[in-house]
């Protein structure tokens, strides 16, 4: 299947080009527009796990990855092209869109996703109104968010055809055909891929180093146990992260692919 890979921004992008070293100082230009963030101050405190070196587990994880997502990747190929067209029919376009994350070593990493936002959604300062944008450059995501594809009135933020793909996972699964079976650039299993605007903001440099050390995952512990509810503000979301770093096994990623499932079915934490 030969599929556009034409990067189309998202706005759970903070457009890096954009981004001078004014954001040192708490400053972020989105376009024309300018949004200012909080001072530094929201690293995490928690001290940075050790990189241990696990040559053995990371081999037969590596192994796991490539079959299981080749196994996943021809069963979902035929329901991956009916959530295509009905994103073309919903809202006329590609549907898909690349993000652009910080993947393992510090390397620029393109995710493949469904899109469930409108075009347009990377004009934030058009679309979202003050305390919007406010929630969102403190937690890069919204709890009612108007760029959802057939998002009408507010409240449809939790029920429309958007959201829906986000609360069932469903925006993800293009990562296990083009991420994990042919690049190879993430896991199943891993903290998950984030800008390099949140890294920097939320974790110290030996944290980032931790975090950077193993390949992001298409689902956490993060994403299994908590998903948007474990927020930066509180420290919770950084805690998980590195929690897994320190503990990651295949006994942990085993049960993390189980309360993923668990939680999607139920919508836990969904945004």
């Amino acid at each position: 299947m030969v599929m556009d890979l034409s990067e189309e921004r998202n706005g759970t992008l903070l457009l890096e080009r954009e981004a001078k070293a004014e954001e040192r100082v708490g400053t972020v230009a989105v376009q024309a527009a300018e949004i200012t963030l909080e001072p530094r101050t929201d690293v995490y405190a928690g001290a940075a796990p050790e990189i241990k070196n696990r040559p053995v587990y990371a081999f037969f994880k590596c192994l796991a990855d490539f079959v299981l997502s080749l196994i996943a990747s021809v069963i979902l190929l035929i329901p991956m092209a009916i959530v295509a067209l009905a994103i073309m029919i919903k809202d006329p376009g590609n549907p898909f869109y690349i993000q652009t994350r910080v993947g393992k070593n510090g390397k620029e990493l393109k995710i493949l996703k469904f899109r469930t936002m409108r075009k347009g959604a990377d004009k934030l300062e058009n679309m979202l109104t003050p305390e919007q944008l406010e929630e969102y450059k403190r937690e890069y995501k919204l709890d009612d968010d108007p760029r959802l594809i057939s998002y009408k009135k507010p409240g449809d933020g939790k029920t429309c055809f958007g959201a829906r793909l986000r609360q069932l996972s469903i925006d993800e699964l293009p990562q296990i055909v083009w991420n994990i079976c042919l690049k190879g650039d993430m896991s199943l299993v891993g903290p998950r891929p984030i800008l390099k605007e949140e890294l920097e903001r939320y974790y110290t440099p030996e944290q980032q180093e931790a975090l950077l050390s193993v390949k992001p995952g298409l689902t956490g512990y993060w994403q299994a146990y908590a998903r948007n509810n474990a927020l930066y503000d509180t420290g919770e979301r950084q805690k998980m992260e590195l929690y897994y770093i320190e503990n990651r096994s295949a006994t942990l990623d085993i049960k993390i692919v189980f309360a993923t499932a668990l939680a999607v079915l139920k919508k836990n934490g969904a945004k």
